[in-house]
């Protein structure tokens, strides 16, 4: 099985059998914001190509970043503006030829990942949430995956907080992505005076406006699980990513936010995700089942 996992930040590609990733068919490349639609083309190319090396697949598994639109095979993730509806799953067709392709939003890949193998393990009802470039997040409700009309059921990061105006690359204010992602967190922290410039600095600053951002990162998503399981009854949320390793009591600052409203939504316990930066290529695996 093929998988492929493009974000904000990378792309990456792997052969992948059930929940191992093939020792040395692992590539990776940078994306970014200020690439260009054929430079992220040239980026996916080169991992397929390389994850492959002289292998035949028959089936290829695609998460990435949203919104999808998984009817006609499109991505137009937000942090990488260069590709807008753009065909991601006809590009990997002329890779792999004859392959069976899926492609979801890669927060349901992560969730599919954590609840066969990970922190989702025995539970129906799961929230799979990523906090880092950006807020992904995917659905598993009665154990079965989620991914609606277009493929974005799940879209936790644009969930909107109360409290919060932050203006957001999807065009409303105050979704959870917005507030509470690791640039938009260093940029809050900026503007109150921090004068730090990566989410790594702001995790090991002592300066307390650094502390203030990274409380208020986890309030909000707090507040976005308690909306969630509100409306979907939520046994358990699994959190992973870069950002939300940002201090040791992270968790525990989003499940006093979460803690609030019916009993069934304070019962939805809040929890590490458990197989890290593996899970997308896991999930993507998954998907093309």
């Amino acid at each position: 099985m093929l998988a492929v996992d493009f974000g904000g930040t990378k792309v990456e590609a792997a052969l992948v059998v059930g929940d191992r990733i093939i020792d040395g068919t692992r590539t990776r490349r940078p994306t970014g914001p200020d690439r260009s639609a054929a430079e992220l083309d040239a980026a996916v190319t080169e991992v397929v190509r390389g994850a492959l090396g002289t292998a035949t697949v028959t089936r290829v598994g695609i998460g990435t970043a949203g919104p999808v639109d998984t009817v006609r095979g499109l991505a137009s993730p937000l942090n990488t503006p260069g590709w807008r509806d753009h065909p991601f799953r006809d590009l990997v067709a002329t890779l792999v030829p004859g392959a069976d392709i899926v492609l979801a939003i890669d927060g349901l890949a992560i969730t599919l990942a954590e609840h066969r193998y990970g922190a989702g393990r025995g539970s129906d009802n799961v929230l799979g949430m990523v906090v880092s470039t950006g807020i992904g997040g995917g659905l598993v409700i009665d154990g079965r995956g989620i991914s609606g009309a277009n493929g974005n059921a799940g879209h936790v990061g644009h969930i909107q907080v109360s409290g919060y105006d932050d203006p957001c690359a999807c065009g409303r204010r105050g979704c959870v992505e917005a507030t509470a992602s690791g640039p938009n967190s260093v940029r809050w922290a900026q503007s109150q005076g921090w004068e730090g410039s990566t989410g790594e600095e702001l995790a090991a600053s002592s300066d307390p406006r650094a502390r203030a951002a990274i409380e208020r990162s986890a309030r909000a998503v707090g507040l976005a699980i308690a909306s969630a399981s509100a409306l979907v009854d939520l046994d358990i949320v699994a959190i992973g990513g870069g950002f939300s390793r940002s201090a040791p009591d992270y968790l525990d600052l989003v499940r006093t936010a979460a803690d609030e409203g019916f009993p069934f939504v304070r019962a939805t316990h809040i929890v590490p995700a458990a197989l890290g930066d593996e899970a997308p290529l896991i999930g993507a695996a998954l998907l093309a089942g």
